[in-house]
């Protein structure tokens, strides 16, 4: 049955899936719906077509858990990058945060969360076990932890830095705090998070100024 204020099953179907997008609700879903019509039907093509060209042919990267069209994504297979700093991030979007500041050479680690039992996720959910897998292996000697400024972050930050107390030759650090506290690395500005980069303390340190 056609709701009233749709013209049609097809439009209701559409701007019901782009409703499902983040930040998207009904009536932001029915003027990009309506734009689409409005176009040229290649752009309407192109745009489905890059859409599940996307979703069928991206995969994470066996390492860092990047988002890559290889094994190995960009970052982990240049030769130009640091192998043995790994900066460890929430998600995908931080990487791409971090690299626009072009103060960042060596390579990441992408947890694709942060411990939350408010929200039901443990460690055992998040990519941890597999950082401790590349300490391990002898080839890192820093981790810096570039988690949200948040009770979530702080959490999944004292998680990592425990699990890696077993490596002391492994140098532990953290973003300087011109971070602001609550802040998401995404929507940090270029310099403030560049800069926050550069001048990185020490994790245990955190402890001391408590």
């Amino acid at each position: 049955m056609i709701h009233e204020e749709f013209a049609s099953n097809l439009l209701e179907t559409a701007v019901t899936e782009l409703s499902r997008l983040p930040g998207v609700g009904r009536k932001t879903a029915l003027r990009l719906a309506l734009h689409l019509l409005r176009r040229d039907e290649s752009q309407s093509v192109a745009l489905g077509e890059a859409i599940i060209d996307l979703r069928r042919n991206i995969r994470y990267c066996r390492q860092c858990h990047n988002i890559s069209e290889t094994d190995l994504c960009a970052v982990c297979s240049s030769p130009t990058r640091q192998q043995s700093t790994v900066c460890v991030v929430e998600n995908v979007s931080d990487v791409m945060a971090i690299e626009r500041t072009r103060q960042y050479q060596g390579v990441y680690h992408v947890l694709g969360g942060v411990i939350s039992p408010m929200d039901g996720i443990g460690p055992d959910m998040i990519e941890i076990e597999s950082l401790v897998e590349r300490v391990a292996s002898g080839s890192v000697e820093e981790v810096i932890l570039a988690l949200p400024a948040t009770m979530e972050g702080d959490t999944t930050n004292f998680y990592i830095y425990r699990k890696l107390s077993a490596y002391p030759e492994v140098k532990i650090t953290q973003l300087a705090r011109g971070v602001a506290i609550g802040n998401e690395l995404e929507y940090t500005d270029e310099v403030t998070l560049g800069r926050s980069l550069i001048h990185r303390t020490l994790f245990s340190e955190s402890f001391t100024q408590r």
